[in-house]
């Protein structure tokens, strides 16, 4: 055997096997999940109580993480750590790295998983637009601002096209059935059957998992009204935010109080996919397992 080859042999034997790095991978995934819905919580709770201005979405805590001292370090952390979350969301949906199976209940978990791949795909990609952006109208609030031009302009294209306002209004009803299967989750799954924690405290990450979904799920609704609403009256400018939805609830009777559990909820939701984080079954699917 050659030197070379030796060599090759030798970096091929230390170096970590595919399953390793899916694993690896997709851990770090949960865990920046968890760090944008924690955050995301923890400003609305602050929006809530009156300590800030407004209740920010996903798009605004990325905006908020610029503004910390080494922001643009944290920003390229958190994007590349939601890409590995995509990348595993891919294993997931197309090759059932989960052996969710091939039968109606299998396919429609697939495909959740799917196009909550597709969410933080964008989620991601608008994180590095930060990076382009950087030192320019970032945080909280200009994040949350720009989230609400860019809807508002998908918005008009699609009342543009033939059949514009049924497509919106279709859009609205996505967004709506997505609200409610998380809320449906969040009373259904069993979710600590997807865990390896120590038994005492899987009911804990339960209840976790629970009040989270259900939280995130309510968030979508209104939403999802305000959109269904811009396609009946063809008008995109009623087109909006999670978290500007939110903002106008607040200002409803009894709306801060509201706010603040939708508060309490997504940071659950956040300390839940640290909780996957660490203790998740991660499964590589059978196809990829070589080396």
């Amino acid at each position: 055997m050659t030197a070379a080859n030796s060599l090759k042999a030798a970096v091929r034997r230390r170096a970590p096997r595919l399953p390793v790095l899916i694993e690896g991978a997709a851990r770090v995934g949960y865990g920046a999940r968890g760090f944008v819905y924690l955050s995301a919580g923890a400003l609305t709770f602050l929006a809530a109580t009156d300590r800030i201005g407004e209740a920010v979405g996903t798009s605004g805590a990325a905006g908020w993480l610029a503004e910390q001292p080494f922001g643009k370090l944290w920003l390229v952390l958190l994007g590349l750590g939601l890409w590995a979350f995509v990348g595993w969301r891919v294993l997931q949906a197309v090759f059932d790295a989960d052996h969710e199976g091939t039968d109606l209940k299998g396919w429609t978990t697939r495909a959740g998983q799917a196009v909550s791949g597709l969410f933080y795909g964008v989620l991601a990609s608008g994180v590095f637009e930060y990076l382009d952006e950087f030192g320019e109208a970032t945080g909280a609030s200009a994040a949350q601002a720009e989230s609400v031009a860019e809807n508002q302009q998908k918005a008009a294209a699609l009342l543009a096209l033939p059949f514009g306002e049924a497509l919106l209004i279709g859009a609205g009803l996505t967004v709506l059935g997505v609200g409610v299967g998380n809320i449906v989750r969040a009373f259904r799954d069993d979710f600590d059957d997807a865990l390896a924690c120590p038994e005492a405290f899987c009911g804990a990450a339960t209840a976790l998992a629970r009040a989270g979904y259900a939280a995130r799920g309510f968030a979508y609704l209104p939403l999802g009204t305000f959109v269904v609403l811009a396609g009946l009256h063809a008008r995109s400018g009623e087109v909006t935010t999670t978290a500007a939805a939110l903002d106008a609830l607040e200002a409803q009777p009894g709306g801060a109080v509201i706010l603040g559990l939708t508060a309490a909820g997504l940071m659950a939701f956040g300390a839940f996919a640290f909780v996957e984080a660490r203790w998740r079954r991660i499964r590589p699917p059978r196809e990829l397992k070589i080396g």
